[in-house]
C-alpha cells in the first residue's frame, strides 16, 4: 500500500472505494452496450443478406418490405447503436469518469482502489511468499 495514502481515513477510503466499485460496475455496463452496438450491426447485415436471398429467389415484395421496413431502422428514436453507445459517453461514462479522478485526487491523494490495497493488507498472510505486499 502506498505510504503516501496512511493519512487517509477508512471512511474516506471506503466511500472511494465505492466510488471506485461504481464505475467498475458502468463499465461492465458500457461493456455489454458495446456487445447490443456490435450484435445490431451484425444482425443488421445479415438481415441485409436476407433480403438478397429474397430477392434471388424472386421475392421482391418480401425483400422490399425488409429492406424498407427494418434493414438500417434506428434502434431507438432517431438513433442507431453507434449513436447511444456516443451519447452514454458523452452524457454519463465520461462524466462519471472524470468525477470518478477528480474526487480520488482531491480525498485519496490520487491513489487508485485504496480500499482493496487496505483489505488486502489485512487479510494477507504475512510471511507467506504467496501473500506478499507487492509483485
Amino acid at each position: 500500500m502506498s505510504d503516501r495514502a496512511e493519512h487517509i481515513s477508512d471512511a474516506t477510503a471506503e466511500a472511494v472505494g465505492k466510488l471506485s466499485e461504481a464505475l467498475e460496475y458502468v463499465e461492465r455496463a458500457r461493456g455489454h452496450l458495446y456487445s447490443f452496438h456490435q450484435l445490431i450491426g451484425h444482425a443488421d447485415g445479415v438481415l441485409g443478406e436476407a433480403v438478397e436471398a429474397l430477392r434471388a429467389d424472386g421475392r421482391t415484395e418480401a425483400a422490399d418490405l425488409l429492406e424498407t421496413e427494418i434493414v438500417g431502422r434506428n434502434v431507438i428514436d432517431g438513433r442507431w447503436t453507434f449513436q447511444v453507445v456516443e451519447e452514454f459517453d458523452d452524457t454519463y461514462w465520461g462524466p462519471l469518469r472524470d468525477t470518478e479522478k477528480q474526487i480520488r485526487d482531491d480525498v485519496a491523494d490520487g491513489v487508485r482502489h485504496l480500499y482493496e490495497a487496505r483489505m488486502k493488507e489485512r487479510r494477507r498472510t504475512h510471511g507467506h511468499p504467496d501473500h506478499t505486499e507487492k509483485p
